[in-house]
């Protein structure tokens, strides 16, 4: 009897790389290896490469291409928003202002708190029991001196919830605040307008769009001033120096003309299989409980909590049956604190710690969720009964 395919259910985690991206990018892996700051032929080969890639990623966000910075991932350009901008203000009398909420990826709640240790104030806004961002904390916020920065992102990478982020845009704007917005797990499932939303940085990553692994980007408004954090060359417009990945930067283009493509199709299935996986798991299995918002949330991210058994547990479970999900992000994986994310939503530490996140993408099938149910409703039944047993 053949063995069964895996199922990968971790897309939030990373995605596989597409097959138009792959071929998209083989040319420049292989015969195209010049310097993008070269001015002979090769090089300039590269560079006209890379200009491509830069108005297709503009395209994704509705920027112009002038303001896109590419750099070496979602975490990097998370960094660069968040101490380009603080380093941006010339020290004065009094601490530099940071804002942003309890529920953000470590690559944007580190600097921060980095910059906090160096003198500078940080105010960290509280969230809903849905992970939802409360409004009127981030106008009092913004009421109680100027910040230098509002930093929140988009879609909570755990729980898939949808943050307030054109309300958020709009006060941050009459304020005069810059306003940064990690788009890395929003991108390709949800619309984004940096004018519409009123961002002035957002931060974006290739591999969660089914692009190469080591290339992201900052869109940076024009007139927005940040400081580079890679010093060197001066490549990118002096703002983010080092010899730039041709062939990653040409996969993350491509990868963002097939979210645009795709984007109704991607969602509209991914909605469809999450539903389906969420509804067959309630069917089969008691005391499970949904984290995140159950109508605002992106389309692919399922999270719950089953009572009784560790997510852990549940885990490896799936894992020996060639199932793979996760406990939440993948970048705090080892950790063993309830996740920062749930934590602050009020979950208690016990569901907290029992919790599993299912994210879907464009290959799963819905032969794959119902396989998914079956084993989900199979380990809980049998991790419940050894604890009845023991």
């Amino acid at each position: 009897m053949a063995e069964q395919a895996r199922v990968y259910l971790d897309h939030n985690a990373t995605t596989p790389l597409a097959e138009p991206v792959l071929e998209a990018m083989l040319p420049w892996l292989k015969q195209n290896f010049g310097n993008a700051s070269s001015i002979h032929a090769e090089g300039r080969a590269a560079r006209s490469a890379i200009d491509r890639a830069r108005a297709q990623v503009a395209g994704l966000v509705g920027a112009a291409p002038e303001e896109i910075v590419f750099t070496g991932g979602g975490t990097e350009s998370d960094n660069l928003a968040v101490r380009g901008a603080a380093e941006s203000r010339p020290p004065s009398g009094g601490s530099i202002r940071l804002v942003t909420s309890a529920v953000e990826h470590h690559a944007v709640l580190r600097p921060m708190q980095r910059l906090e240790r160096l003198g500078c104030e940080l105010t960290s806004l509280p969230v809903d029991c849905f992970g939802c961002l409360v409004l009127d904390e981030l106008e009092k916020a913004l009421q109680g001196g100027k910040p230098v920065l509002v930093s929140l992102i988009a879609v909570s990478n755990e729980v898939g919830t949808l943050q307030p982020v054109e309300q958020a845009g709009a006060l941050c704007r009459e304020s005069e605040v810059t306003f940064h917005v990690d788009a890395v797990q929003a991108a390709g499932r949800v619309p984004l307008d940096v004018r519409r939303l009123k961002i002035d940085l957002l931060s974006l990553s290739a591999h969660k769009i089914y692009g190469p692994k080591g290339v992201g980007a900052l869109y940076v408004r024009r007139g927005v001033e940040i400081q580079p954090q890679m010093l060197g060359g001066g490549q990118e417009r002096r703002r983010r120096s080092g010899t730039e990945n041709v062939a990653g930067i040409v996969g993350f283009g491509a990868a963002c003309d097939l979210a645009r493509t795709e984007f109704e199709s991607r969602n509209r299935l991914q909605l469809e299989l999450r539903e389906r996986l969420h509804r067959g798991i309630l069917g089969r299995v008691e005391g499970v409980h949904l984290n995140g918002h159950p109508d605002k949330r992106v389309s692919n991210t399922l999270n719950l909590s089953f009572e009784g058994v560790e997510g852990e547990a549940i885990l490896l479970g799936l894992d020996s049956r060639g199932i793979s999900a996760s406990s939440g992000s993948a970048c705090a994986s080892g950790s063993l604190e309830p996740s920062h994310v749930l934590t602050a939503m009020g979950v208690a530490p016990e569901l907290a710690q029992n919790s599993v996140r299912f994210s879907l993408g464009r290959g799963n099938t819905a032969a794959e969720i119902d396989r998914t149910v079956e084993a989900v409703a199979d380990i809980v039944q049998r991790l419940r009964a050894m604890q009845l047993s023991s």
